[in-house]
């Protein structure tokens, strides 16, 4: 289990990444794009191109979990724009009005 706390940084990927890529790749991301430690227990969002799944990666010390959520329906509608790594806030929700 992922257990999210209040002090937990959200790192969010604002460029969409190729979703064949599994642990190793996102890593190479978290390291080469997002410019942060991926053992840092920072928890990192990847979104896809289509904006209808996302893929969260996180240490919990012991390993790595990665989840995948694909909308059935709809887009993701709140996506950060820009350049460089974004902090989300815990309040804010990845999916907009």
């Amino acid at each position: 289990m992922i257990q999210i706390t209040p002090h937990m940084r959200i790192l969010v990927a604002v460029e969409p990444i190729d979703f064949r890529a599994g642990i190793d790749g996102l890593l190479n991301h978290c390291r080469k794009l997002l410019w942060a430690d991926s053992f840092s227990g920072v928890l990192f969002v990847f979104g896809n191109r289509a904006r209808t799944a996302l893929k969260v990666l996180v240490y919990d010390g012991q390993g790595f979990w990665m989840c995948h959520k694909r909308l059935s329906t709809g887009k993701f509608t709140w996506w950060p724009a820009g350049a460089g790594p974004h902090a989300v806030r815990r309040h804010r929700a990845l999916l907009g009005s």
